[in-house]
Formats: structure tokens, C-alpha cells, sequence
């Protein structure tokens, strides 16, 4: 199942650091699996890159909100 970035709006930022470092380590296994070919859904790889890119999103907008106050 893919990440929303709706899903990610409630988490607070300790919450999304260990989101962000569970999707790499998911993805990280992936390409394991890939480079022995016994990858079974190659399109988990792009979902799990869009993932991460949506955590990095949301934690870079918490950072921007609290250098601003």
C-alpha cells in the first residue's frame, strides 16, 4: 500500500524520522532482492522512493515552521 501524504500530516516529528528510517531499510531489502532477482513487485521500489520523498517533505516543513518562530 502506497503512503499518502494525508497520512504523514498527524505524525509528529519523532514519529516521522523512524517512518523515514523504516521505509529505507524497507527499500534497502528490496534492492537486495532485486540485484538476486527474487524481487517479486518491482513497483514497491518507486512507491518506497515516493514514500521516503513524502516523509522528507513533511519533516522539512516542521523544520521550516520552527526556524520561524
Amino acid at each position: 500500500m502506497a503512503l499518502k501524504f494525508k497520512d504523514l500530516q498527524e505524525l509528529s516529528q519523532p514519529e516521522l524520522l523512524a517512518k523515514g528510517q523504516e521505509l529505507r531499510q524497507e527499500l534497502f531489502n528490496l534492492k537486495l532482492q532485486k540485484a538476486s532477482s527474487q524481487l517479486e513487485k518491482p513497483s514497491r521500489l518507486r512507491d518506497l522512493r515516493r514514500g521516503i520523498a513524502r516523509v522528507e517533505t513533511k519533516l522539512n516543513a516542521l523544520r521550516r515552521q520552527v526556524s520561524e518562530n
